[in-house]
């Protein structure tokens, strides 16, 4: 048996180490720079950039990208200004991805689809979010109650040289009036 001077040795909590770090800001820094990294991955260039650079073979890179994932939290994404960080970070999870990104044509296809996303965002939003309703449908509007109707004369040829002549300015130059007089005829012709 051991004596009570021993269990009282194991049963003392033991003391935290004197050396832990403590952030002097309270880990405000390192926590813009997560951020700030994390929305540079919205960047297909960015990518292309960390790809050719080789640091998606570092397995220490690839396991920080996995720790970034806890960006994708409520109590996280509301700090994210550009939301394309988050699908490309989860797309950066694959290898498959990781070694695409690496050629140019891929980024350029990245890049492509990205600007025709923001670029439609709003039509396509709309179309889902406010489903135009159907059409009612419009009812014929009654018929006119029928009159016996009294057939009208075709007009003469002398009406209708009079219906186009009178509103038409250049039909004056013609007939020989002044151009000064002109205005003076159309004003007093319309009232």
């Amino acid at each position: 048996m051991s004596s009570p001077k021993e269990m009282d040795d194991t049963s003392e909590p033991t003391s935290p180490p004197k050396n832990t770090y403590n952030d002097p800001d309270g880990g405000r820094q390192r926590f813009l720079l997560e951020l700030e990294f994390v929305q540079c991955l919205a960047n297909p260039t960015y990518i292309h950039y960390l790809a050719q650079n080789r640091y998606f073979e570092d397995e220490a890179f690839i396991g920080y990208l996995k720790y970034l994932q806890y960006w994708q939290r409520p109590e996280y994404i509301k700090f994210i200004m550009y939301p394309h960080c988050l699908y490309f970070l989860e797309l950066l999870q694959n290898p498959n991805f990781r070694t695409a990104m690496a050629h140019p044509a891929n980024k350029e296809l990245a890049h492509r689809q990205q600007f025709y996303y923001w670029k439609n965002y709003r039509n396509n939003r709309l179309k889902h979010i406010l489903p135009r309703p159907l059409p009612e449908p419009v009812a014929p509007p009654p018929p006119a109650p029928s009159a016996p109707a009294a057939p009208s004369p075709a007009p003469s040829p002398m009406q209708y040289n009079n219906m186009t002549a009178k509103n038409e300015p250049r039909n004056m130059v013609s007939t020989g009036i002044d151009r000064r007089k002109r205005k003076y005829v159309l004003l007093s012709s319309s009232s």
